[in-house]
């Protein structure tokens, strides 16, 4: 038999060697049990009350590639603790061939096992339901006392020896700054912006964001309210900015989420980190502009000309023009069979040079069954020595260790087969083009970066998820190598679309290859 293991534990608060222990009753059981084990899935800090576990999912689809007999589990409660869940995925593991065994819990295949494991799944739901009560109950009495219930703890706070919030003396100061400057006119990014340059970091120890200012300066704890679930208390804690700067901050906040954001340009503009300078290489960043009629006109910009950084005669262009010329081309080259069955083509070489075991191990499997049925052909002759007997359970445990092996990289490398890439990329020729989430989807698939000149432009795809994004230096050495492109024959955006691409695909690690013109 043929098993893999399941590990969990609940909370953060719960350790590491939890699933440790786990995974070494688990193994001893397999060991007692003759079950060779696979591999492990192990989800940290996931509730078994929801069947939201990474691992988990992975765990039930690959069951369905057959390739395991058993799950094992240190116990039933490991799986699952609603017993709507354990019955619906049991229920499909059963369908592939695959039960779940606990490792610790003694439970038959007989009709006194089924009565005695959904006991034990009604005792696990029902503990979990008492614990959960059980610990609200005790935060709410904290909550009551105004002390911290746990969490991540909110910039400009600390807690005290009685688990109670006090003013931060390092981070507090930075907390009321941020709400000055916006009452003052700072922008959100520019809030930002001077929060990262001096250090400060948001709940998770990382850079300040967007969002985590927009958090911070929304957040009714700085004027000393207190909430938890429906418990709100007023001067529960102490405050960090007075009452009446946040309520002006608060109806800046209102005013401009109902204005054009300024925030949402990075969003708007979909060529963003793939649209680059052709002379200098500095990205081109989203630029707006109301003319005298009061019509607002959005375009790109090179950026080391927005910012003085350096000279650069790169002239802007317009938004909706170079956009509509990025995903016409791109939908045109989806619409060509020829294109479709060269990446498809690349993607099925890289996909078999990447995973090199599998086939290794194939091959070493064949010839050891090959080696295993010419020494059975040997004893039907009378062939029978010591020697020969010794070399067939040799030759009997390497294939079965190879075939652990490729269980195992099916299992964490499943191959896509060359049906299924030419109908997914099938599937890009029914966007509709003109829904801005078709048309991101399209250019973050397949677009790896744009290099824009007043004349001409190269436009490089990706055929693997990840490639890195192609560098000015890259670029030049490949124009130098394999010329500049075609013409975009225009000076301002033209009213019929004339032009030609060159395109390039680029391997990590290799050099540019070219591709044909369209």
């Amino acid at each position: 038999m043929t098993a893999v293991i399941y590990a969990r534990y609940s909370s953060d608060n719960q350790r590491e060697e939890s699933i440790e222990g786990q995974i070494r009753e688990c193994t001893a059981f397999a060991g007692k049990n003759g079950i060779t084990i696979l591999r492990h899935y192990i989800d940290r800090a996931f509730s078994a009350k929801t069947d939201n576990r990474p691992e988990f999912q992975n765990m039930i689809k690959d069951s369905g590639k057959k390739l395991f007999d058993a799950i094992l589990v240190w116990k039933l409660d490991r799986f699952a603790r609603n017993r709507y869940d354990s019955a619906r995925y049991k229920a499909t593991l059963k369908k592939n061939g695959v039960k779940v065994v606990s490792a610790t819990e003694n439970i038959s295949d007989g009709a006194e096992g089924i009565l005695l494991e959904s006991m034990l799944e009604g005792m696990a739901e029902y503990y979990s339901a008492d614990l959960s009560e059980k610990v609200i109950r005790g935060m709410t009495e904290n909550a009551l006392k105004c002390k911290y219930n746990g969490g991540g703890l909110t910039l400009g706070y600390m807690i005290d020896s009685e688990q109670y919030f006090q003013a931060d003396p390092i981070t507090a100061p930075f907390v009321l700054e941020a709400f000055k400057l916006y009452d003052e006119g700072s922008t959100m990014t520019e809030i930002k912006d001077i929060l990262n340059e001096r250090g400060v970091r948001n709940a998770k120890g990382q850079l300040m964001t967007f969002g985590s200012v927009q958090h911070l300066l929304s957040n009714r704890r700085y004027i000393g309210e207190y909430q938890y679930r429906d418990i709100i208390i007023p001067d529960g804690i102490p405050a960090l900015v007075p009452k009446d700067l946040f309520d002006r901050v608060q109806q800046k906040l209102a005013k401009n989420k109902k204005a054009p954001a300024r925030h949402k340009a990075e969003d708007d503009y979909l060529l963003t980190t793939k649209l680059f300078c052709g002379y200098c290489g500095a990205y081109l960043c989203g630029e707006s502009g109301t003319s005298r009629t009061g019509v607002v006109h959005h375009y790109y910009k090179c950026s080391s000309v927005k910012k003085k950084r350096k000279e650069c005669h790169k002239k802007p262009v317009k938004k909706l023009w170079i956009e509509n010329l990025v995903v016409d081309t791109t939908m045109k080259m989806l619409m060509d069979d020829s294109t479709i069955e060269a990446i498809v083509s690349m993607l099925m070489d890289l996909q078999d040079r990447e995973n090199v075991n599998l086939p290794l191990y194939e091959q070493q499997l064949r010839e050891a069954e090959n080696a295993i049925q010419n020494i059975l052909n040997a004893i039907q002759q009378g062939i029978l020595t010591k020697s020969t007997k010794s070399r067939l359970e040799e030759l009997e445990a390497a294939k079965e260790d190879l075939e652990i092996k490729i269980a195992n990289e099916k299992i964490s490398k499943p191959k896509i087969s060359e049906e299924f890439m030419t109908f997914w990329l099938h599937r890009f020729r029914k966007l509709d083009v003109s829904q801005k989430s078709h048309r991101k989807m399209l250019i973050d698939t397949f677009i790896n970066s744009i290099y824009l000149y007043d004349d001409k432009m190269l436009l490089t795809f990706n055929f693997k998820d990840g490639t890195k994004t192609i560098t000015f230096d890259d670029v030049k050495d490949a124009q130098n190598k394999y010329g500049n492109g075609s013409d975009l024959d225009w000076r301002t955006a033209p009213t019929e679309n004339k032009s030609k691409t060159c395109f390039l695909l680029k391997k990590p690690g290799t050099k540019f290859r070219a591709s044909s013109h369209f």
